[in-house]
């Protein structure tokens, strides 16, 4: 390096700035509007500053070994046992390092899943060297239990040493039960039984862990970053007292579990989710009067971010989750397809999804700096704020007794709902944008390829003797996916979609934003938008309009051209036979005039676009 390079002083020659300095300019720049509107909130009302100093001396959090990479899992879920086979042969052959063995009927199927029984088990572990470094992860129903029977038999056949293999056993009848809505046994028996299936495992050489916390099962319902978390924390506890009362030691029973979570888009409330759960669980292990050690935490990307519409972009939210998780010091991390909202995903999706890891790992090095996170002024705070909000529910569960009490006396599921009905509402109303699904729509997409298979169908255990309020997975894109699958309905039956007639006012540069507004907002709900070049003569615009075949319009323009052009629009196109009309764009003090003529709507940024539409969907559905 040069003298002159050395010596270049670079930042030294601008004065010092702190916050009190940026505040200033951010205040010039918001010329007299409240300094709060910079300010945000996370879904649990947690407060997101414009801007944080550093946390000054803040330690890293205790997660996975320094260096060390993550377990690339990739997710084995054919209902053909010997083309999932294949499917891990190759994934492992390709960079994979770990497999969750999906069966059918499991929380994770997604609507597929590997048949439980022994032939099945076998033959997708056919050449499949349990000793040799791999992770496995078990997902099964609870009617599918001897799947762990089978898996144990199956190694003792190959004369494996049990203590070599990797297993996660993933045993979690809370979660399994809370997605159902009921149990055919109180918590007493269960509690009995997952404590002898772990003692007997552990007793047979297997080194655990057994049973999982999974935070999935909250999230996939619409929950909270905080409510996931107390959740996985009293399903963790409810599992240590469970083995606690089998006279499992507290230091040997705290190994026996592990913890899963979601990893969606959201990168700094994802990464945060992640570190404050160790720091969570250490204040547990502390309050047993153990020294913390960490906690295994596996971590799948989000079901419910997953759009059928667009799939592609699921891979952009795929890369971003995955890259929080990695950074919060997840152990394992198992992506989902991006076509797994669609059906059974081909070649090419597992590949994307197991690549988007290795990318990560072998060329962003991700695992090289221990919790990087440490010290940013913003994810410390929102960390401990996810700690606080987080152990405050956890103690509600806890008062209740437990959580199997708590999710029977339908205690739990309420405060989820709430948080799922303010993301539906910001969803609505695209605040919270998902791209190709409430925002940007290809109406032209072509359908992505998936896999021509059958799930296979699991029997369910009897009557239930006891039941509650299920926690129903869902998907946040699908209300706009309903409207764009009433339209290639409509395609299929008609060779046309419903339309929309854009009925711009003006010159391009007056309509052209409203126009695209417009056009997006009534393509997310099916309703092909008819552009046209620009009218100021109401007569040629009724014209256009009949000859256009719509049965509604949509008035674009600039807040001006409205002035002078739109009431003779609306009266025009009225009489023209315009079943319906609308304007874009707020109308102010226009909004009387505009009615008197004709127009019924308005569409606006901010305006609830999903009821809007579906109100359309009706008439359409009516005429």
């Amino acid at each position: 390096m040069s003298s002159a390079i050395k010596d270049l002083p670079l930042a030294a020659e601008f004065a010092p700035a702190g916050y009190d300095d940026w505040r200033k300019l951010a205040l010039g720049v918001l010329k007299g509007a409240p300094f709060e509107k910079l300010q945000g909130k996370t879904p649990d009302g947690l407060p997101l500053e414009p801007i944080y100093p550093r946390a000054i001396n803040a330690l890293p959090v205790a997660g996975r070994p320094l260096g060390a990479p993550w377990q690339i899992v990739q997710r084995v879920d054919h209902p053909d046992a010997a083309e999932a086979n294949k499917q891990a042969l190759h994934d492992l052959e390709n960079g994979a390092t770990g497999l969750a063995l999906v069966f059918a009927g499991s929380v994770g199927g997604r609507g597929f899943g590997l048949p439980p029984t022994r032939e099945a088990i076998e033959k997708a572990l056919q050449d499949v060297h349990l000793d040799a470094g791999i992770g496995i992860e078990l997902q099964f129903a609870p009617e599918s239990c001897d799947v762990v029977r089978h898996l144990v038999e199956l190694i003792k056949r190959r004369g494996t040493d049990p203590a070599a293999c990797d297993i996660r056993f993933g045993i979690d009848p809370i979660g399994a039960r809370a997605v159902r809505g009921s149990s055919p046994t109180d918590w007493s028996e269960i509690a009995r039984g997952i404590a002898e299936v772990a003692r007997n495992l552990c007793a047979a050489g297997f080194k655990g862990p057994f049973l999982a916390a999974d935070g999935r099962v909250v999230h996939d319902a619409g929950g909270s970053e905080a409510q996931e978390l107390a959740y996985v924390l009293a399903s963790a506890i409810a599992y240590l007292r469970a083995l606690e009362a089998a006279a499992v030691p507290l230091d040997q029973a705290r190994g026996m579990i592990f913890a899963r979570l979601s990893a969606d888009a959201d990168q700094f409330l994802t990464l945060a989710k992640f570190r404050a759960l160790r720091v969570l669980w250490a204040r547990i292990e502390q309050s047993c009067g153990l020294a913390p050690k960490p906690l295994f935490v596996a971590a799948e990307t989000a079901w419910r971010m997953l759009t059928q519409r667009d799939p592609s972009v699921n891979m952009l939210r795929a890369t971003v989750a995955t890259f929080s998780a990695a950074l919060g010091g997840a152990n394992a991390l198992a992506v989902l397809p991006h076509t797994l909202a669609l059906g059974l995903p081909d070649a090419l999706a597992r590949r994307i999804a197991r690549n988007t890891q290795l990318v990560l790992l072998e060329e962003s090095n991700l695992e090289k700096v221990a919790d990087p996170a440490a010290g940013s002024g913003g994810i410390e705070a929102l960390t401990h704020e996810l700690c606080d909000a987080a152990w405050t529910q956890f103690q509600a569960i806890e008062q209740a007794g437990g959580v199997f009490a708590a999710l029977a006396a339908n205690l739990i599921q309420p405060k989820i709902a709430a948080t799922r009905a303010v993301r539906d509402k910001a969803i609505a109303k695209r605040r919270d944008v998902l791209t190709g699904a409430s925002e940007f729509p290809n109406l032209h997409e072509a359908r992505a390829t998936v896999l021509d298979a059958e799930p296979i169908a699991v029997p369910t255990f009897g009557e239930a003797k006891i039941s509650f309020e299920p926690l129903t997975p869902l998907r946040l894109a699908t209300p706009f996916e309903v409207l764009r699958d009433k339209s290639d309905a409509v395609l299929a039956r008609k060779a046309a979609r419903p339309q929309m007639f854009l009925a711009n006012l003006g010159t391009p540069a007056d309509f052209t934003a409203r126009a695209t507004f417009a056009k997006s907002f009534f393509e997310t709900g099916g309703i092909e938008a008819i552009d046209t070049e620009g009218f100021t003569d109401p007569a040629a615009l009724a014209a256009a309009f009949k000859a256009s075949g719509a049965v509604f319009a949509c008035l674009c323009s600039s807040d001006k051209a409205y002035a002078a052009h739109a009431a003779a629009a609306a009266q025009a196109l009225r009489e023209a036979g315009c079943g319906r009309i609308y304007l874009a764009g707020r109308p102010g003090e226009l909004e009387a005039s505009l009615r008197e003529a004709g127009v019924h709507d308005f569409i606006f940024a901010g305006g609830d676009a999903l009821a809007m539409l579906n109100d359309a969907w009706q008439r359409i559905e009516a005429a």
